[in-house]
Protein backbone atom coordinates (compact mmCIF):
# COMPACT_ATOMS: atom_id res chain seq x y z
CA UNK A 1 0.00 0.00 0.00
CA UNK A 2 2.66 2.44 0.87
CA UNK A 3 4.45 1.58 -2.56
CA UNK A 4 1.33 2.42 -4.10
CA UNK A 5 0.84 5.74 -2.38
CA UNK A 6 4.69 6.57 -3.32
CA UNK A 7 3.85 6.29 -6.71
CA UNK A 8 1.01 8.44 -6.94
CA UNK A 9 -1.85 5.45 -7.64
CA UNK A 10 -3.89 7.05 -5.06
CA UNK A 11 -3.64 9.47 -2.56
CA UNK A 12 -4.98 7.57 0.31
CA UNK A 13 -5.59 3.60 0.53
CA UNK A 14 -8.11 1.50 3.25
CA UNK A 15 -7.84 -2.21 3.08
CA UNK A 16 -10.10 -4.52 5.30
CA UNK A 17 -9.67 -8.07 5.94
CA UNK A 18 -11.89 -10.51 7.90
CA UNK A 19 -12.76 -13.88 7.99
CA UNK A 20 -15.88 -15.67 9.54
CA UNK A 21 -15.87 -15.42 13.01
CA UNK A 22 -12.59 -14.04 13.30
CA UNK A 23 -11.13 -10.59 13.25
CA UNK A 24 -11.67 -7.91 11.25
CA UNK A 25 -8.30 -5.54 10.90
CA UNK A 26 -8.31 -2.25 8.48
CA UNK A 27 -5.29 -0.67 7.49
CA UNK A 28 -4.52 2.83 6.12
CA UNK A 29 -2.14 4.03 4.02
CA UNK A 30 -1.54 7.64 2.90
CA UNK A 31 -4.11 10.29 3.25
CA UNK A 32 -7.45 8.41 3.66
CA UNK A 33 -8.90 8.24 7.35
CA UNK A 34 -10.28 4.61 8.45
CA UNK A 35 -13.34 6.70 9.30
CA UNK A 36 -13.90 8.58 5.76
CA UNK A 37 -17.17 8.42 3.91
CA UNK A 38 -16.66 7.69 0.38
CA UNK A 39 -18.76 7.01 -2.90
CA UNK A 40 -18.67 3.83 -2.99
CA UNK A 41 -20.70 3.69 -6.72
CA UNK A 42 -21.10 0.01 -8.35
CA UNK A 43 -20.51 -1.61 -4.98
CA UNK A 44 -23.88 -0.75 -3.97
CA UNK A 45 -25.22 -3.16 -6.25
CA UNK A 46 -24.31 -5.97 -4.37
CA UNK A 47 -26.18 -4.51 -1.20
CA UNK A 48 -29.21 -3.57 -3.93
CA UNK A 49 -29.19 -7.22 -4.73
CA UNK A 50 -29.64 -8.46 -1.17
CA UNK A 51 -32.05 -5.83 -0.15
CA UNK A 52 -33.90 -7.31 -3.06
CA UNK A 53 -33.09 -10.96 -1.73
CA UNK A 54 -34.52 -10.01 1.81
CA UNK A 55 -37.95 -9.29 0.36
CA UNK A 56 -37.95 -12.47 -1.52
CA UNK A 57 -37.47 -14.13 1.59
CA UNK A 58 -40.04 -12.43 2.90
CA UNK A 59 -42.69 -13.36 0.43
CA UNK A 60 -43.12 -9.59 -1.00
CA UNK A 61 -41.38 -10.18 -4.53
CA UNK A 62 -40.69 -13.59 -6.52
CA UNK A 63 -37.74 -13.82 -8.73
CA UNK A 64 -39.94 -14.24 -11.67
CA UNK A 65 -42.02 -11.95 -11.09
CA UNK A 66 -43.10 -9.55 -13.86
CA UNK A 67 -41.69 -6.08 -12.33
CA UNK A 68 -44.36 -4.15 -14.23
CA UNK A 69 -47.35 -4.70 -11.78
CA UNK A 70 -45.12 -1.98 -9.54
CA UNK A 71 -43.05 -0.62 -12.82
CA UNK A 72 -46.15 0.00 -15.36
CA UNK A 73 -43.67 2.42 -17.07
CA UNK A 74 -42.06 -0.69 -18.17
CA UNK A 75 -45.11 -2.70 -19.57
CA UNK A 76 -45.48 -3.62 -23.35
CA UNK A 77 -42.11 -3.12 -24.12
CA UNK A 78 -40.32 -3.42 -27.73
CA UNK A 79 -37.19 -4.64 -28.27
CA UNK A 80 -34.44 -3.39 -31.44
CA UNK A 81 -34.40 -6.04 -33.91
CA UNK A 82 -30.79 -5.93 -33.50
CA UNK A 83 -29.01 -4.09 -30.70
CA UNK A 84 -27.76 -1.56 -33.34
CA UNK A 85 -30.66 -1.06 -35.19
CA UNK A 86 -32.26 2.58 -35.54
CA UNK A 87 -35.11 3.00 -32.91
CA UNK A 88 -37.84 2.54 -34.93
CA UNK A 89 -36.68 -1.00 -36.22
CA UNK A 90 -38.46 -2.64 -33.01
CA UNK A 91 -40.82 -5.78 -32.49
CA UNK A 92 -43.14 -6.17 -29.04
CA UNK A 93 -41.17 -8.11 -26.84
CA UNK A 94 -41.87 -11.62 -26.13
CA UNK A 95 -41.94 -12.02 -22.53
CA UNK A 96 -41.63 -9.19 -18.99
CA UNK A 97 -38.76 -8.22 -17.66
CA UNK A 98 -38.82 -9.93 -14.43
CA UNK A 99 -36.85 -9.56 -10.88
CA UNK A 100 -34.47 -12.14 -11.99
CA UNK A 101 -33.26 -10.24 -15.28
CA UNK A 102 -32.80 -7.11 -13.14
CA UNK A 103 -30.63 -9.40 -10.66
CA UNK A 104 -28.58 -10.46 -13.77
CA UNK A 105 -28.62 -7.15 -15.77
CA UNK A 106 -30.25 -9.09 -18.59
CA UNK A 107 -33.57 -6.72 -18.66
CA UNK A 108 -32.50 -5.87 -22.03
CA UNK A 109 -31.30 -2.18 -20.59
CA UNK A 110 -28.04 -1.50 -20.19
CA UNK A 111 -24.66 0.21 -21.46
CA UNK A 112 -23.91 0.30 -25.00
CA UNK A 113 -20.53 -0.75 -25.45
CA UNK A 114 -20.30 0.82 -29.15
CA UNK A 115 -21.93 3.49 -30.93
CA UNK A 116 -25.19 2.94 -31.69
CA UNK A 117 -28.39 4.92 -32.09
CA UNK A 118 -29.12 3.57 -28.53
CA UNK A 119 -26.61 4.76 -27.07
CA UNK A 120 -26.54 8.18 -28.79
CA UNK A 121 -30.49 8.39 -27.23
CA UNK A 122 -29.47 7.18 -24.08
CA UNK A 123 -26.82 10.19 -23.93
CA UNK A 124 -29.12 12.68 -25.33
CA UNK A 125 -31.89 12.11 -22.51
CA UNK A 126 -29.07 11.68 -19.96
CA UNK A 127 -29.71 8.03 -18.56
CA UNK A 128 -25.72 7.11 -20.40
CA UNK A 129 -23.99 5.53 -17.10
CA UNK A 130 -20.67 7.06 -16.29
CA UNK A 131 -18.28 8.32 -13.67
CA UNK A 132 -20.69 11.53 -13.12
CA UNK A 133 -23.03 11.29 -10.24
CA UNK A 134 -27.04 10.93 -12.03
CA UNK A 135 -28.46 14.13 -13.34
CA UNK A 136 -32.64 13.10 -12.82
CA UNK A 137 -34.28 11.95 -9.89
CA UNK A 138 -35.61 8.40 -10.23
CA UNK A 139 -38.99 9.20 -11.34
CA UNK A 140 -37.82 11.17 -14.17
CA UNK A 141 -34.59 9.06 -14.46
CA UNK A 142 -37.50 5.74 -15.15
CA UNK A 143 -39.46 7.64 -17.32
CA UNK A 144 -36.40 8.34 -19.66
CA UNK A 145 -35.31 4.56 -19.76
CA UNK A 146 -39.18 3.63 -20.65
CA UNK A 147 -38.80 5.72 -23.28
CA UNK A 148 -36.10 3.44 -25.17
CA UNK A 149 -36.80 0.17 -26.60
CA UNK A 150 -34.46 -2.96 -24.93
CA UNK A 151 -31.54 -4.12 -26.65
CA UNK A 152 -32.62 -7.62 -27.21
CA UNK A 153 -35.42 -9.43 -25.50
CA UNK A 154 -35.48 -9.65 -21.33
CA UNK A 155 -33.19 -13.22 -20.68
CA UNK A 156 -31.22 -13.11 -24.08
CA UNK A 157 -28.52 -10.39 -23.44
CA UNK A 158 -26.49 -9.22 -20.62
CA UNK A 159 -25.90 -5.49 -20.31
CA UNK A 160 -24.27 -3.69 -17.15
CA UNK A 161 -25.74 -1.09 -14.99
CA UNK A 162 -29.28 -0.10 -16.21
CA UNK A 163 -30.89 -2.93 -14.41
CA UNK A 164 -29.77 -1.76 -10.79
CA UNK A 165 -31.60 1.29 -11.25
CA UNK A 166 -34.36 0.26 -12.29
CA UNK A 167 -34.23 -2.49 -8.87
CA UNK A 168 -33.72 0.64 -6.77
CA UNK A 169 -36.96 2.03 -8.21
CA UNK A 170 -38.67 -1.34 -7.95
CA UNK A 171 -37.75 -2.08 -4.19
CA UNK A 172 -38.78 1.66 -3.41
CA UNK A 173 -42.24 0.90 -5.50
CA UNK A 174 -42.63 -1.93 -3.11
CA UNK A 175 -41.39 -0.74 -0.11
CA UNK A 176 -43.96 2.18 -0.47
CA UNK A 177 -41.16 4.86 0.09
CA UNK A 178 -37.95 5.93 -1.35
CA UNK A 179 -35.11 3.10 -1.19
CA UNK A 180 -32.72 4.64 1.72
CA UNK A 181 -35.43 4.13 4.15
CA UNK A 182 -36.03 0.90 3.57
CA UNK A 183 -32.29 -0.08 2.97
CA UNK A 184 -31.76 1.26 6.54
CA UNK A 185 -34.40 -0.79 7.96
CA UNK A 186 -33.84 -3.38 6.29
CA UNK A 187 -29.79 -3.67 6.07
CA UNK A 188 -27.77 -0.99 7.95
CA UNK A 189 -29.75 -0.94 10.86
CA UNK A 190 -29.18 -4.93 11.75
CA UNK A 191 -25.90 -4.78 10.28
CA UNK A 192 -24.84 -1.66 11.91
CA UNK A 193 -24.02 0.37 9.10
CA UNK A 194 -24.71 4.06 10.60
CA UNK A 195 -22.43 5.77 7.66
CA UNK A 196 -23.94 4.12 4.73
CA UNK A 197 -26.09 6.16 2.84
CA UNK A 198 -26.92 7.93 -0.46
CA UNK A 199 -25.91 11.12 0.72
CA UNK A 200 -23.21 12.38 3.80
CA UNK A 201 -25.05 14.38 6.24
CA UNK A 202 -23.63 18.10 6.45
CA UNK A 203 -21.94 17.35 10.27
CA UNK A 204 -20.05 14.73 8.89
CA UNK A 205 -19.09 16.60 5.54
CA UNK A 206 -15.65 16.45 6.65
CA UNK A 207 -15.49 12.84 6.42
CA UNK A 208 -16.05 12.95 2.61
CA UNK A 209 -12.21 12.55 0.70
CA UNK A 210 -11.81 14.22 -3.10
CA UNK A 211 -12.41 12.13 -5.95
CA UNK A 212 -9.33 12.12 -8.80
CA UNK A 213 -8.52 10.37 -11.70
CA UNK A 214 -5.30 10.14 -13.36
CA UNK A 215 -4.49 11.86 -16.74
CA UNK A 216 -2.43 10.94 -19.67
CA UNK A 217 0.69 11.38 -17.92
CA UNK A 218 -0.41 9.44 -14.74
CA UNK A 219 -0.64 12.56 -12.84
CA UNK A 220 -4.03 12.34 -10.46
CA UNK A 221 -5.85 15.47 -11.11
CA UNK A 222 -9.30 15.98 -8.82
CA UNK A 223 -12.75 15.10 -9.86
CA UNK A 224 -14.81 16.09 -7.23
CA UNK A 225 -14.22 18.10 -3.74
CA UNK A 226 -13.48 16.80 -0.53
CA UNK A 227 -16.45 17.77 1.96
CA UNK A 228 -18.52 19.13 -1.07
CA UNK A 229 -20.68 18.61 -4.31
CA UNK A 230 -23.39 15.66 -5.48
CA UNK A 231 -23.07 13.48 -2.16
CA UNK A 232 -23.70 16.15 0.93
CA UNK A 233 -26.91 16.02 1.61
CA UNK A 234 -29.46 17.50 1.24
CA UNK A 235 -30.05 15.17 -1.78
CA UNK A 236 -30.87 17.09 -5.12
CA UNK A 237 -33.61 14.69 -5.88
CA UNK A 238 -35.08 10.94 -4.90
CA UNK A 239 -31.82 8.95 -4.93
CA UNK A 240 -33.89 5.23 -5.28
CA UNK A 241 -31.75 4.40 -8.93
CA UNK A 242 -28.65 5.85 -7.44
CA UNK A 243 -25.45 4.72 -5.40
CA UNK A 244 -24.10 4.76 -1.93
CA UNK A 245 -21.33 5.85 0.25
CA UNK A 246 -20.16 4.41 2.31
CA UNK A 247 -17.05 3.43 5.26
CA UNK A 248 -14.53 0.96 5.34
CA UNK A 249 -16.34 -1.00 8.58
CA UNK A 250 -20.05 -0.60 6.77
CA UNK A 251 -19.32 -2.32 4.06
CA UNK A 252 -17.00 -4.53 5.87
CA UNK A 253 -20.01 -5.24 8.12
CA UNK A 254 -22.02 -6.02 4.72
CA UNK A 255 -18.79 -8.44 3.55
CA UNK A 256 -18.55 -10.26 6.38
CA UNK A 257 -22.15 -11.28 6.71
CA UNK A 258 -21.99 -12.86 3.15
CA UNK A 259 -18.78 -14.44 4.53
CA UNK A 260 -20.66 -15.56 7.14
CA UNK A 261 -23.35 -17.50 5.27
CA UNK A 262 -25.71 -15.03 5.28
CA UNK A 263 -25.91 -14.32 9.35
CA UNK A 264 -24.77 -11.41 12.10
CA UNK A 265 -24.92 -11.38 15.23
CA UNK A 266 -26.77 -14.76 15.37
CA UNK A 267 -29.51 -13.56 13.24
CA UNK A 268 -30.22 -14.80 9.63
CA UNK A 269 -29.77 -11.51 7.62
CA UNK A 270 -30.18 -13.65 4.22
CA UNK A 271 -31.38 -17.05 3.23
CA UNK A 272 -28.25 -19.38 2.68
CA UNK A 273 -29.94 -20.67 -0.35
CA UNK A 274 -30.53 -17.46 -1.45
CA UNK A 275 -26.94 -16.85 -1.00
CA UNK A 276 -25.54 -19.33 -1.90
CA UNK A 277 -27.81 -18.67 -5.71
CA UNK A 278 -26.41 -15.10 -5.51
CA UNK A 279 -22.62 -15.81 -5.84
CA UNK A 280 -23.27 -18.32 -8.79
CA UNK A 281 -22.93 -17.90 -11.96
CA UNK A 282 -26.70 -17.19 -13.27
CA UNK A 283 -26.15 -16.31 -16.83
CA UNK A 284 -26.51 -18.17 -19.61
CA UNK A 285 -23.70 -18.59 -22.01
CA UNK A 286 -25.83 -18.06 -25.13
CA UNK A 287 -26.23 -14.25 -23.64
CA UNK A 288 -22.59 -13.66 -22.80
CA UNK A 289 -21.36 -11.52 -25.46
CA UNK A 290 -17.98 -10.78 -26.30
CA UNK A 291 -19.06 -7.11 -26.71
CA UNK A 292 -21.36 -6.58 -23.96
CA UNK A 293 -18.75 -4.96 -21.52
CA UNK A 294 -15.28 -5.23 -21.67
CA UNK A 295 -12.95 -7.22 -23.87
CA UNK A 296 -11.93 -10.63 -21.63
CA UNK A 297 -14.82 -10.55 -19.07
CA UNK A 298 -16.31 -13.69 -19.34
CA UNK A 299 -12.81 -14.95 -19.56
CA UNK A 300 -13.54 -17.43 -16.49
CA UNK A 301 -16.08 -15.07 -15.34
CA UNK A 302 -19.38 -14.97 -14.36
CA UNK A 303 -22.31 -12.89 -12.77
CA UNK A 304 -24.61 -13.83 -10.45
CA UNK A 305 -27.19 -11.57 -8.37
CA UNK A 306 -24.93 -8.33 -8.20
CA UNK A 307 -21.79 -9.97 -7.98
CA UNK A 308 -19.15 -11.30 -10.32
CA UNK A 309 -18.30 -14.92 -9.53
CA UNK A 310 -14.84 -16.08 -11.12
CA UNK A 311 -15.97 -19.70 -12.56
CA UNK A 312 -12.25 -20.98 -13.05
CA UNK A 313 -8.53 -20.56 -12.60
CA UNK A 314 -7.04 -20.80 -8.43
CA UNK A 315 -9.49 -18.40 -7.36
CA UNK A 316 -12.83 -20.09 -8.84
CA UNK A 317 -15.73 -19.24 -6.42
CA UNK A 318 -14.34 -15.83 -5.49
CA UNK A 319 -17.45 -13.36 -5.78
CA UNK A 320 -17.52 -9.76 -5.30
CA UNK A 321 -17.51 -6.40 -7.02
CA UNK A 322 -16.36 -2.79 -7.90
CA UNK A 323 -16.56 0.49 -8.18
CA UNK A 324 -15.74 3.05 -10.98
CA UNK A 325 -13.73 5.53 -7.84
CA UNK A 326 -11.64 2.54 -7.25
CA UNK A 327 -12.92 0.61 -4.54
CA UNK A 328 -13.41 -3.13 -4.44
CA UNK A 329 -14.52 -6.19 -2.46
CA UNK A 330 -14.58 -10.19 -3.17
CA UNK A 331 -15.17 -12.94 -0.56
CA UNK A 332 -13.50 -16.51 -0.92
CA UNK A 333 -15.08 -19.77 -1.01
CA UNK A 334 -13.31 -19.84 2.79
CA UNK A 335 -15.05 -16.47 3.90
CA UNK A 336 -12.34 -14.62 3.98
CA UNK A 337 -12.77 -11.57 2.57
CA UNK A 338 -10.61 -8.34 1.62
CA UNK A 339 -12.56 -4.73 1.47
CA UNK A 340 -10.43 -2.02 -0.49
CA UNK A 341 -11.01 1.85 -0.95
CA UNK A 342 -9.50 4.05 -2.81
CA UNK A 343 -11.20 7.68 -4.10
CA UNK A 344 -9.49 7.32 -7.70
CA UNK A 345 -11.32 6.89 -11.33
CA UNK A 346 -10.51 2.98 -12.31
CA UNK A 347 -7.68 2.64 -14.39
CA UNK A 348 -4.51 0.67 -14.57
CA UNK A 349 -3.51 2.36 -12.09
CA UNK A 350 -5.80 1.41 -9.57
CA UNK A 351 -6.44 -2.25 -11.37
CA UNK A 352 -2.60 -2.76 -10.45
CA UNK A 353 -3.11 -1.63 -6.86
CA UNK A 354 -6.19 -4.24 -6.83
CA UNK A 355 -3.98 -7.01 -8.33
CA UNK A 356 -1.26 -6.94 -6.05
CA UNK A 357 -3.44 -6.97 -3.10
CA UNK A 358 -5.48 -9.57 -4.25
Amino acid sequence: MDDHIARGTAPGISVTTGTPGGDIETITAGDLAADAIVRIQSMTKPVTAVAALRMVQDGRLGLDDPIEAWLPELADRRVLRTPTSSLDDTEPAERPITLRHLLTNTSGYGMMTAPCPLQDAMIANRTQAGQEPVELGAQEWLEAVASLPLAFPPGTGWRYHHSFGLLGILLSRVAGGPLEGHLRESLFEPLGMADTGFVVPQEDAHRLPAAHRHDRDGALVQSEPAGAGFYVAPAAFDLSHAELVSTAADYSAFAHMLADGGRHGGRTILDPGLLSQLRTDQVPDAAKAADSFFPGFWDGTGWGWGVSVLTSGPHAGRYGWSGGLGTDMYIDPDGSFLVILTQVEMGPEVMGLFADLQ
